[in-house]
């Protein structure tokens, strides 16, 4: 099993250490960094700062948004950071919520499913450096009856086919990724649940596509926090598990509050959204079960880390991301260096 580090959004209150982050996970030889975008900074400047001050580590967003960008114009930037960075991008796309598809770029939030498929089809095709055309129900290239023609990409990328991700929740969504993806990304994992929130929808995409999971990468991301108080650790990530089952979304599109009632924490999960929407963030914190956080992150001693990796290796994790927390850089690099220490102790390196 590999390892990934997350960055997230820049401007989280940290991002003078982040250099510093990824610099010591291309050291340690983690496999992938990540960055996150929102509504604030964007995924491919952060990453091609990262990628021209480190060696080895590859570079991906955690995700690209895809009411954001028109697919050509995703690919032309994915075949440039390819490109700049010597074949280290990995191209992470997703469809974002309503509340920012149509908030922030004004972008409808309407069949996201097939609005994924077209998008992906567009992008591989464009960074094939085919003359591109496309004929579908959200998009036609070039335009009919109007001046453009079928172009065809100018830049090369480093590499033939650039590794194309899909974050991916929903069972719908989990399996089309398996479908039409290289690899999933996936949030609030839980080791013990990963077979049927996400495993078995994503084997059957690979197999409505003649398929295995062989080479198909199963990426989740779980904050980490070393320690030895379980429950103080797990008090860190309340507001941000909160926030995500409480208050990403509306109240009827929530994916990550439907995550959590598949994982039986169904009357829990009401409660914290009730709480979150209500204005009561600090009551919905209070309303995270430790159970819930302990499940979805890595916390604890490095033996206990060990183990749970060696969990998420044996539920069938490819590739594990991690968001450590640490309220200085020494903590967050004692921490990603406790994520390498705990890999080697598992005997999973």
């Amino acid at each position: 099993m590999r390892l990934g580090i997350n960055l997230g959004y820049w401007g989280a209150g940290m991002d003078g250490d982040n250099l510093a982050v990824a610099q010591e996970a291309d050291r340690l030889g983690y496999d992938v960094c990540w960055a996150a975008e929102a509504y604030g900074s964007d995924a491919p400047t952060v990453l091609s700062w990262v990628a021209a001050k480190t060696e080895r580590i590859d570079v991906g967003s955690a995700i690209m948004q895809i009411p954001a960008r028109q697919p050509a114009m995703t690919a032309m930037t994915a075949a440039t950071l390819d490109s700049l960075s010597g074949g280290r991008f990995r191209l992470g796309l997703g469809v974002s919520g309503p509340q920012v598809s149509e908030g922030w770029y004004g972008v409808k939030f309407d069949k996201p499913l097939a609005r994924t498929r077209e998008y992906v089809e567009i992008v591989r095709k464009a960074m094939s450096r085919e003359r591109l055309t496309y004929e579908g129900e959200h998009w036609t290239l070039p335009l009919p009856d109007g001046p453009g023609k079928p172009i065809k990409l100018t830049v090369h990328p480093q590499r033939e086919h650039i590794p194309l991700y899909i974050a991916a929740i929903g069972p719908k969504n989990l399996e089309q990724t398996g479908e039409i993806a290289d690899g999933a990304l996936l949030i609030f994992p839980s080791a013990e649940h990963l077979e049927e929130t996400a495993l078995r929808h994503l084997r059957a995409g690979r197999e409505n596509a003649g398929l295995t999971m062989d080479g198909f990468d199963v990426h989740p991301t779980l904050p980490l926090a070393l320690g030895d108080d379980i429950d103080a650790l797990a008090d860190i990530f309340r507001p941000y598990t909160a926030l995500y089952v409480g208050g990403m979304g509306s109240r009827k599109q929530n994916f990550y509050n439907q995550l959590a009632q598949r994982m039986g924490y169904e009357k829990q999960a009401a409660e914290i959204q009730d709480k979150y929407l209500a204005g009561d963030k600090t009551g919905a914190a209070a309303a995270v079960p430790r159970q819930l956080i302990d499940q979805t992150s890595l916390l604890g001693s490095v033996e206990r880390i060990a183990d749970r990796m060696t969990a998420y290796a044996e539920a069938g994790v490819t590739t594990l991301t991690l968001a450590p927390a640490g309220f200085t850089l020494d903590e967050r690099l004692t921490a990603l260096r406790a994520g390498t220490e705990a890999l080697e102790r598992a005997g999973l390196a």
